[in-house]
């Protein structure tokens, strides 16, 4: 009678379950055992229950292989780094090299450019690009001309403001005081005013007191 192939889904009866557990737990107890043995391999097989009963099986001994396990993973992930690191060292150089190739398109572009407007190398250009060319001289050669007649315009300005008459240098006079008044007598800084004080009617003879 053929078997019917085996639906990989949780065992949902519970007895059903445990029975399935021991059979195969055992059928793969034994095979570690013959693989160890027919192919001199280190094993180690650790199976721990639904109720968190332990069992295990090692060729020599589950300490020893967890510990080569522990050390072989982490020259495993050193080396993983180490790899990571190469790459992206290679991109960096890959990213430098575009960018110079980048550089140096540019560069000829441009030496191509000035020599063209220099009228240099015009062969190989076509009809729309030689037009071009020729507006871009006409610019340059209207912006020089702008600019040397800025500084020519400059210069002339320069020697006009020569030739205008300079002021007299006695064009500006010390302004003199204001003639002191009478009776009055400056010491210093300060300024005294003399006056008197008369008591009485006019023409009366009044005595008159100084202050």
């Amino acid at each position: 009678m053929v078997r019917g192939k085996t639906e990989m889904k949780r065992i949902e009866n519970a007895t059903s379950r445990q029975v399935t557990f021991s059979k195969r737990r055992n059928g793969l107890l034994k095979k570690a055992f013959e693989l160890s043995v027919l192919c001199d391999v280190e094993i180690a097989l650790i199976v721990f229950s639904s109720r968190g009963k332990l069992y295990e099986f090692s060729s020599s001994s589950i300490q020893s292989t967890i510990a080569r396990y522990g050390e072989r993973s982490r020259e495993d992930t050193r080396k993983s780094i180490m790899e990571q690191d190469v790459q992206v060292q290679e991109q960096d150089v890959q990213q430098g090299k575009m960018e110079a190739d980048c550089l140096l398109k540019k560069i000829e572009l441009l030496e191509t450019s000035k020599k063209q407007l220099l009228g240099e190398e015009l062969e190989s250009c076509s009809l729309d690009e030689l037009h071009d060319i020729q507006g871009v001289y006409l610019k340059l050669n209207l912006h020089s001309f702008q600019v040397a007649s800025l500084l020519k315009e400059n210069e002339s300005l320069r020697e006009q403001s020569k030739l205008l008459p300079q002021l007299p240098t006695g064009a500006f006079k010390e302004v003199t005081p204001c003639p002191s008044y009478p009776n009055v007598s400056t010491h210093g800084d300060h300024n005294d005013v003399e006056t008197e004080l008369r008591i009485g009617f006019p023409g009366r003879g009044s005595h008159g007191v100084a202050v």
